[in-house]
């Protein structure tokens, strides 16, 4: 940078030195030396085009037409400066003391283009590049104190291409005021322009242009306003550029700042910056482009954050680490809209279908420690917290070290993964959890009162909570203690064999619930439901519809007579329906699959006994007309076969022995 303003200098120096000549020497020939001196000192082309015009009154000087500066060689963006005119005044008393005191310089449509090559070289090097040339510190002109009342420039336009990197940055429609009273005192800067499209006005004050110049850090003031986001940086400053100081910003929704970026504002959800961002502190600007906050006061929206952070642009992706003190966080927005109690309660059509949109999570890569008081994410809301947050190319991981919830402890994990569409899961584990409030929170539903543990691991994708509901899969466990089931009265069920015992002031009373479930497609499984109380036991079979809100379980329930459960009452209840409004029946099928399993052992044993009957009527009949004795583990078959060949070999005896002559 301070080769760019030192050969500046350097080119309105070799003009207005001339001045003096212009009276003795025709301006043609003035103009002649001066480009001939340019082009010998930079390597570069300097050309005037039209008439050079001296002028005495009301300021000595010299006016140009068109003027143009040649690129270095590899450059295809064409003249590195362009203006079509120039025009300088000085102090002729001061510069016949030996002194250049310049009164004005006017640039006209100027544009001004500056590169950096594929290998690093930069085009506002000049004498580079292969260009030749020999502007250096020692060059006449350059470095050369000087002062400037005023600077103007009208229709500026300045290019920045980085072809190393690929970028290129374009600022037009500079209307820019610039004053130096003193070479080695104070500098003002004031321009308006725009780039890419929007428009921005800068204002900077230095304390030491001098010191600048030559790359010290000086006291600087600085104020950028673009659309209603306003910066303003008061410390010190160098060219490098780098700086030190107290940072005062009012962002807005972060579009103007965004379009001045080149890029899309991010579409960040309320609570974190979707209207309203603004931070203050103390900042540190490095020249390996990284920027530090300590001390700073962030609001995102209506969240107040003391945040002590550093952001580093080094590599391929910028990288956020912060350590963040909120009191009161509200994030409900992030979850995308309110709680389970209000529009995705029990009581509503369905999940909200919106889509859930998570770009923000490309902006940058983030290892952010969150220390709370509270956090409201909508759908579940936490006490005192100590959450770390890691951004890893679109996929945060929230890990929960220290949550306090619903009068118990949180931990564990929960993803929100936005690398190809959009994917939710977690692991996380609740104890001693106060049930009714978090279901509540989380599903609008109230009927389950009770303390105790749960765990669940669950992965669910789409674009909205509906669709991800409708894709959850997991697993997990419960275990409650001490509890109530409002709105259904079980054991008065079973007493009556009336479902009627449903709605308010209805209730069933337990020691102990628990089980262990399954999640696919949406849809949570449990088989082991176990449930006692004084007055009865109940076990449960069935699937609640995460995605569909809706349940169909059984549950066999006996209502006991005594402590010893002698003379109890089994029957099997249904409930069935969406969760808004869930029916109470005696279970009917169970009732008919009871009784045909009772039928069938009945015949079962029926069948059993006849065939024990005509058994002992057979082993009779071979006793009494056979004198067949059944020996032990002997069926009745072989009894009678083993008679039958003892008879056969008995008379086979008999004929042998006649044969042979025998009695």
């Amino acid at each position: 940078m301070r080769w760019i303003i030192r050969s500046v200098i350097a080119l309105v120096l070799l003009a207005v030195l001339l001045v003096g000549a212009v009276f003795l020497i025709p301006a043609e020939k003035v103009a002649g030396i001066a480009v001939a001196k340019f082009n010998t000192l930079t390597g570069r082309e300097l050309v005037i085009s039209g008439a050079v015009r001296p002028t005495i009154w009301p300021q000595l000087g010299v006016k140009t037409g068109p003027i143009s500066i040649s690129n270095a060689e590899w450059s295809q963006e064409g003249p590195m400066v362009q203006a079509e005119g120039l025009d300088i005044s000085l102090d002729l008393a001061a510069l016949i003391a030996g002194d250049v005191k310049i009164t004005g310089v006017e640039a006209i449509n100027p544009k001004i283009v500056l590169e950096r090559s594929s290998k690093g070289e930069e085009n506002w090097v000049f004498g580079g590049g292969g260009a030749g040339g020999t502007v250096s510190a020692a060059t006449p002109g350059v470095g050369q104190p000087f002062t400037l009342d005023k600077a103007t420039v009208s229709g500026g336009t300045l290019v920045f291409a980085d072809h190393a990197a690929g970028v290129r940055y374009e600022v037009s429609g500079i209307e820019a005021t610039a004053a130096i009273p003193q070479f080695a005192g104070q500098a003002t800067v004031d321009m308006a322009a725009v780039m890419n499209g929007q428009s921005f006005r800068l204002k900077a004050e230095l304390a030491a242009f001098q010191d600048f110049l030559d790359g010290k850090l000086v006291e600087s003031d600085l104020t950028l306003v673009a659309g209603d986001a306003e910066l303003g940086f008061k410390g010190r400053a160098g060219i490098a550029p780098e700086a030190e100081g107290a940072l005062t910003t009012d962002l807005g929704n972060l579009a103007a700042v965004s379009a001045l970026a080149g890029m899309a504002a991010p579409k960040l959800p309320q609570g974190l910056g979707a209207s309203d961002v603004r931070v203050s502190g103390a900042v540190t600007l490095t020249t390996a482009g990284s920027l530090h906050l300590r001390g700073g006061a962030v609001v995102l929206d209506g969240n107040t954050l003391t945040v002590d952070g550093d952001l580093t642009t080094a590599s391929a992706r910028a990288k956020l680490s912060a350590k963040v003190v909120a009191g009161a966080l509200d994030l409900a927005g992030v979850s995308g809209g309110e709680g389970g109690g209000s529009g995705g309660g029990a009581q509503a059509a369905g999940w909200p279908k919106d889509k859930i949109d998570v770009s923000g999570l490309a902006a940058l890569d983030a290892v952010v420690a969150l220390t709370a008081d509270s956090v409201d994410l909508g759908m579940v809301k936490f006490g005192p917290s100590q959450i770390v947050l890691t951004n890893d190319r679109s996929r945060l991981v929230t890990e929960l070290r220290k949550v306090s919830a619903y009068e118990g402890v949180i931990s564990g994990q929960f993803v929100v993964n936005g690398r190809k569409g959009l994917s939710v899961g977690g692991d996380l584990s609740f104890a001693g959890m106060a049930l009714q409030p978090l279901l509540a929170d989380f599903g609008g539903y109230e009927r389950l009162v009770g303390t105790g543990d749960m765990r669940v691991k669950f992965l669910g994708s789409g674009a909205s909570v509906d669709a991800i509901m409708r894709s959850m899969s997991g697993s997990g466990s419960l275990a409650l203690s001490n509890g109530e089931i409002l709105g259904l009265d079980i054991a008065g069920m079973l007493r009556t064999l009336d479902t009627s015992y449903v709605g308010e002031g209805q209730k069933t009373i337990f020691d102990s619930l628990g089980g262990s479930f399954t999640i696919a497609d949406g849809v949570l499984h449990n088989e082991d439901l176990v449930l006692k109380s004084p007055y009865i036991t109940a076990r449960g079979v069935g699937d609640v519809g995460l995605g569909a809100r809706n349940l169909e379980y059984r549950i066999k329930a006996t209502a006991l007579a005594d402590d010893t459960g002698a003379g109890g009452l089994t029957a099997p209840l249904l409930i069935k329906g969406p969760w808004a409004d869930p029916k109470f029946s005696l279970d009917l099928q169970a009732i008919a699959d009871e009784k045909l399993a009772e039928q069938k052992a009945a015949l079962q044993a029926q069948a059993e006994a006849k065939r024990a009957e005509l058994e002992a009527e057979a082993r009779a009949k071979l006793e009494n007309e056979l004198g067949v004795v059944q020996q032990d583990g002997e069926s009745l078959e072989d009894a009678a076969r083993r008679r039958m060949n003892e008879a056969m070999d008995s008379e086979a005896q008999k004929a042998l022995q006649k044969l042979l002559g025998g009695n």
